[in-house]
């Protein structure tokens, strides 16, 4: 694993500040969990998922919670995470609350944190999609990412886009599989 200069704590875009997420999120983490085709979260596991966050955080990536400057509740977060890839090419992930979608929050806060995770020293981003999330795959297309390859899970197809064009090997190099 190489070394790399880690992501700035604060970002900002001319609408939010992308801040880590902190114990008082748990709220609304709660309410994004929620809108998932997953099991539910309680506070006990959005706790352990923030603290596992802040983890990431102290390693140089992590999330970042889109924070509107004028001050107004927080609308979801980006992230640099291992995810499906690796440390050295780490996947980049967006979630939105249900009222902050379609405005463009994701796609503005996704091209300031892979600008932050590419100036970091790393040479490709992954962002893994399910082909009919058709939201997020047009974020991924207008930060520049492209597909580069299709796998399945247990869940179905999933697409792996890419900041580089090549695919000199996947999965990436360091995945613990």
């Amino acid at each position: 694993m190489s070394t790399y200069t880690p992501i700035p704590l604060e970002l900002r875009t001319n609408r939010m500040l992308l801040t880590p997420e902190r114990e008082d999120d748990a709220s609304w983490l709660e309410r994004l969990f929620a809108t998932r085709d997953a099991p539910p979260v309680d506070r006990a596991e959005t706790l352990r998922r923030i603290r596992a966050m802040d983890e990431l955080v102290a390693r140089g990536i992590g999330a970042r919670v889109l924070r509107p400057v004028d001050g107004s509740a927080a609308l979801g977060y980006v992230a640099v995470v291992v995810g499906r890839a690796s440390f050295d090419e780490p996947e980049l992930a967006w979630e939105l609350l249900p009222e902050a979608r379609g405005q463009g929050y994701a796609t503005e806060a996704a091209a300031v944190l892979r600008d932050a995770a590419l100036a970091t020293g790393r040479r490709r981003l992954w962002a893994t999609i399910r082909p009919d999330n058709r939201a997020s795959r047009r974020v991924a297309e207008k930060i520049g990412l492209a597909v580069a390859r299709t796998s399945s899970d247990e869940r179905g197809p999933v697409e792996w886009w890419s900041t580089s064009g090549d695919d000199p090997g996947f999965p990436p190099a360091d995945v613990d599989r």
